[in-house]
């Protein structure tokens, strides 16, 4: 039996003879089924033709993306803490060479998904570094492969380790989280956000959607909720969920100015 891998979102599923008739995650409104149809891969088909790529934005802080992309083009985040080492969202492919470099890098100690898109191969993920994984309780109706390692999170925020916070901002998904690291970026405080608020191209805003690729936004309400959520914490630098979504500097300004110029966009009031 093989754990089937959706090759349009990323997701995994329970190990089966032959794959799912259809992706619950595609189906939704903020993901959508290819002209083509659903089809499906396996972690040893992956292998054959990609690699993990990996991005180191500043020490302590590495992105991890398949190359070429695969899926939604997603990408996971493993941060060197002085307390163990982080793995915050989670790609599909999980390969001999990638579990070779974490484990030299010291393992993963907690990992953590922002949302749905993101569940991808999680279990394999937590299995391999024997790790829980920590997902909203809000959006448990969207994992699809069950696992005695997911550990479900309910309420605001959780400290995940000392200096590690997840925060939830809904949004996109009810359970739609983010993660803060006050000491990362040289001690400036790293907001690690997914799409809860979306890192743009030009690198100095972040803007807001319920659903990307269908293009249908999120309400004022939804808007000053993240931007409440995110008040009392400090960052300097932000990553969103691919490899150039970074803000580098001023992240925090950024996004007060981003959700000041959404709100004026659809003519709602600002954020307090």
């Amino acid at each position: 039996m093989h754990a089937f891998i959706c090759t349009a979102c990323g997701t995994q599923y329970p190990p089966s003879q032959t794959p799912p008739a259809q992706c619950p995650i595609c189906e939704d409104e903020r993901q959508y089924v290819p002209q083509t149809g659903q089809s499906w891969t396996t972690q040893e088909k992956l292998a054959l033709g990609h690699q993990n790529a990996w991005l180191e934005y500043e020490p302590g802080i590495l992105g991890i993306a398949t190359r070429p992309r695969f899926a939604i083009g997603q990408r996971a985040v493993l941060l060197l803490t002085d307390h163990g080492n982080v793995l915050w969202d989670c790609i599909s492919m999980l390969d001999a060479a990638t579990v070779t470099l974490i484990k030299a890098l010291g393992g993963i100690q907690a990992m953590a998904i922002s949302h749905p898109h993101f569940h991808t191969s999680m279990t394999d993920w937590s299995r391999a570094f024997d790790v829980p994984v920590h997902i909203h309780a809000d959006n448990r109706d969207w994992i699809m492969r069950s696992d005695a390692k997911i550990e479900l999170w309910e309420g605001e925020t959780l400290e995940l380790l000392p200096d590690v916070t997840l925060i939830r901002g809904g949004g996109h998904f009810p359970g739609s989280s983010m993660l803060h690291w006050s000491k990362g970026a040289g001690g400036r405080g790293l907001l690690c956000a997914s799409d809860t608020a979306f890192v743009v191209p030009d690198q100095k805003h972040v803007s807001f959607m319920w659903s990307y690729p269908n293009l249908v936004p999120l309400s004022a309400r939804e808007v000053k909720a993240i931007a409440d959520a995110l008040a009392p914490f400090e960052f300097d630098m932000m990553l969103g969920n691919f490899f150039e979504s970074v803000i580098r500097t001023g992240a925090k300004q950024a996004v007060e100015r981003s959700v000041a110029r959404y709100l004026s966009a659809i003519g709602a009031a600002g954020p307090h």
